[in-house]
């Protein structure tokens, strides 16, 4: 008995150094069964070296200018001519029969909108006075006036517009887009941030890359100085210095790379690789002295240093032709619970100008064409008034809000979808969070039910067990 179990006590000795010692592991196994997978690819990235997609697409790359916080489609770009013909009156009963929202008061009164609306462009697109510079690119936009969303408040709206999901701790589109499409760029990150104004309600949760790599995460740059904190070197600490420490912990990780197969790892390789590679292009990108003064005023730069959603809009610009893969910027400022028409206006004045520059200066640089430019927020905004009077704004509204894209292969000048009289429902070709999401990846060339990844005994995709990609708007 004695010998019995000391034979089976040297064969468990036997099987624990094999799996300790030889590469293997139990977790490196059941990694290994996973790293061959059905769906996009054999196997699962762990870098940001550029893959084809499932299928051709028509673009490839992205900046989504998210306007966090809800502008006013009805003040801005779903005009509703019998909203302002009925403004003052009570919306009539069966508007909000059966609906169910914190944000609404029924006894509100209906309220149109202080702007003035005209067509612009071969289109004949209606536009608000607000915006009288994204005006003259009507013919270069497709409109989409039909989306709708889940979630009312900010925080889940707005994680649910960029990971599909209303809780933090999914992938976010630009993770999904790089962890599809790694990157071109040698010397960028894969998915950079710029944000302005307040930042974002949900904060990192907005770009993060969740249960991917975090090679895929969204990399936040500041809008002055060293992009990244602690970027440049220390006083004492010189370029030799750092490359021999670099080499060293690359050789490092490489040995646990190689015995474990953990993307984790990878990303760290590849993590430090790039904030090196960023310390020599980091200055060059950040510094708008290269950029003629004409280019200084189509974005309204008045101070190249100055950190605002101009600065940021042409920063976009450099980081698109520098081949970064995913743009985003956030600029939160619409929440206009009250003093809409002078917040709006602010607003507008703060980004109509920029946007249109980053358009034209896309389309003169040949870009535009494979380049998608999303531009929206979490929601809408209702019908009624709030806050009567001097101050008066409107509450969230998530049936019913307009958001625009433009170029990389959508259709110029177009209008899908259409909401009541009344701006309150969708009543023509609704499109839902997952449908957008459905349709952008594939632009970028991707099946949305094949660009997955397996997480705790599931495949997971951005859109879910949703969306359909909505082809009427795909040129």
């Amino acid at each position: 008995m004695k010998n019995e179990m000391q034979n089976e006590i040297g064969k468990l000795n036997t099987r624990r150094w094999f799996l300790q010692r030889c590469g293997v592991g139990m977790a490196g196994l059941a990694l290994n069964s996973l790293l061959i997978k059905d769906g996009f690819s054999a196997g699962i990235p762990n870098s940001l070296t550029a893959r084809a997609p499932h299928f051709t697409p028509t673009a490839k790359r992205v900046v989504y200018i998210f306007m966090a916080g809800a502008p006013s489609h009805l003040d801005l770009l779903d005009h509703k001519p019998e909203l302002v013909k009925r403004q003052g009156q009570l919306p009539p009963p069966s508007l909000l029969k059966d609906y169910r929202a914190a944000f609404i008061d029924p006894n509100s009164i209906l309220y149109g909108t202080e702007f003035e609306f005209s067509k612009h462009g071969e289109c004949g697109y209606e536009i608000s006075e607000l915006l009288p510079h994204i005006a003259k690119h009507v013919d270069d936009i497709c409109f989409i006036r039909s989306m709708h969303t889940n979630e009312v408040n900010h925080a889940p709206a707005q994680i649910f517009m960029n990971t599909g999901h209303q809780q933090f701790g999914r992938p976010s589109l630009g993770s999904w887009t790089v962890y599809g499409l790694g990157s071109e760029s040698e010397d960028l990150p894969g998915y950079v941030v710029l944000t302005s104004a307040k930042g974002t309600s949900a904060g990192a949760s907005n770009y993060g890359c969740g249960f991917l790599p975090t090679i895929f995460n969204g990399v936040p740059f500041r809008g002055t100085g060293d992009p990244i904190l602690y970027l440049s070197n220390p006083d004492g600490y010189d370029d030799r210095a750092q490359r021999d420490s670099l080499d060293v912990l690359k050789r490092l990780n490489e040995e646990t790379l190689a015995r474990t197969a953990d993307p984790q790892t990878a990303a760290r390789i590849q993590s430090y690789e790039t904030a090196y590679r960023l310390q020599s292009s980091a200055p060059e990108l950040m510094d708008l002295g290269q950029e003629s003064q004409a280019t200084l005023d189509a974005y309204m730069i008045k101070n190249p240093e100055e950190s605002n959603f101009a600065r940021n809009c042409l920063l976009a610009r450099r980081l698109l032709e520098r081949d970064v893969r995913f743009v985003q910027l956030f600029h939160e400022a619409w929440d206009q619970h009250s003093t809409l028409v002078k917040d709006h206006t602010k607003n507008c004045l703060d980004t109509d100008q920029p946007v249109a520059a980053l358009l034209q200066d896309l389309k003169d640089r040949d870009m535009l064409k494979d380049t998608l430019v999303i531009w929206g927020g979490e929601f809408g905004r209702t019908p009624m008034a709030q806050a009567p009077g001097d101050d008066i704004g409107r509450d969230h509204h998530n049936r019913a809000f307009t958001i625009w894209m433009a170029g990389g292969g959508v259709k110029a000048g177009f209008t899908y979808g259409a909401t009541d009289d009344l701006g309150f429902n969708v009543v023509e070709n609704p499109v839902h969070v997952h449908d957008l999401n459905a349709t952008i990846l594939h632009m970028l060339g991707f099946d949305h039910e094949k660009l997955t990844y397996r997480f705790q005994g599931r495949d997971y995709r951005l859109t879910d067990v949703h969306g359909h990609v909505v082809n009427d708007i795909l040129s």
